[in-house]
C-alpha cells in the first residue's frame, strides 16, 4: 500500500483522504486504538484503491493553468451573467440579496452568508447555463434554509425541477475545471 499517515484529533468519526501525492491520510479520534484503525483501513481497501487510481489519473492529465488575464475575463463575465441570473431567480425563490461577489475559489462554486451576500466562483462561466442557474438557485435557496435539509432540497427542486442533473455534472466534472487554478 502507498504511504499511510494517521492524524489523531478531537473528532468523533474516522475519515480517509487520498492526497495529490498519493499519500493516504486517515483522520481518527484521539482515543481510537491502532488495531481498530488498521481494521478500518483494511475494510476500506477497495475504496482506497479506486480513489488512488482516480488521483493517479488526474495527476497524469496535464491541464493548462489559467492565466491572470483569463481569470479576470472570467470574473468580469461572471459578475454580469450571474447578477442577471440572481435578478431572475430571487423573486421566484422569494428572497432578497445583499452584495454579489465573484471569486476564483478552489473548493466552492458559490456561498451565501447569513446577511444575504452571495459569492460565486468565476469558473462557473466555463459551465453550461443550466449549471449556472442551478448554482444561483442553490445559493438563493440558502436565504430561506441555511442548511442542506430536506426542506432546502425541496425548495431547490420547486424552482429547478431538473437540478439533480446539474448537481451531478458539477460533482463529476467540476474538479477538472478547478484544477486549472493550480500552478
Amino acid at each position: 500500500m502507498e504511504q499511510l499517515e494517521i492524524i489523531r484529533s478531537k473528532r468523533r468519526t474516522i475519515a480517509i483522504e487520498i492526497k495529490k501525492d498519493l499519500r493516504i491520510v486517515v483522520r481518527v479520534p484521539l482515543e481510537m486504538k491502532d488495531n481498530d484503525i488498521q481494521r478500518f483501513v483494511m475494510e476500506k481497501q477497495r475504496w482506497i484503491e479506486k480513489h488512488l487510481q482516480i488521483v493517479k489519473k488526474r495527476n497524469e492529465e496535464k491541464e493548462t493553468p489559467f492565466t491572470v488575464e483569463e481569470i479576470h475575463a472570467l470574473a468580469d463575465a461572471a459578475l454580469k451573467d450571474l447578477t442577471q441570473r440572481v435578478a431572475k431567480y430571487a423573486p421566484i425563490v422569494g428572497v432578497t440579496v445583499g452584495r454579489i461577489t465573484i471569486r476564483n475559489q478552489r473548493s466552492r462554486w458559490g456561498s451565501c452568508s447569513a446577511k444575504g451576500n452571495l459569492n460565486f466562483n468565476c469558473l462557473l462561466m466555463l459551465c453550461s447555463e443550466e449549471v449556472r442557474d442551478y448554482v444561483v438557485v442553490h445559493e438563493l435557496c440558502h436565504r430561506k434554509e441555511l442548511n442542506h435539509s430536506p426542506a432546502f432540497w425541496t425548495l431547490v427542486e420547486r424552482v429547478l425541477p431538473g437540478y439533480k442533473e446539474q448537481y451531478h455534472w458539477l460533482k463529476e466534472n467540476g474538479s477538472k475545471i478547478i484544477r486549472r487554478l493550480e500552478p
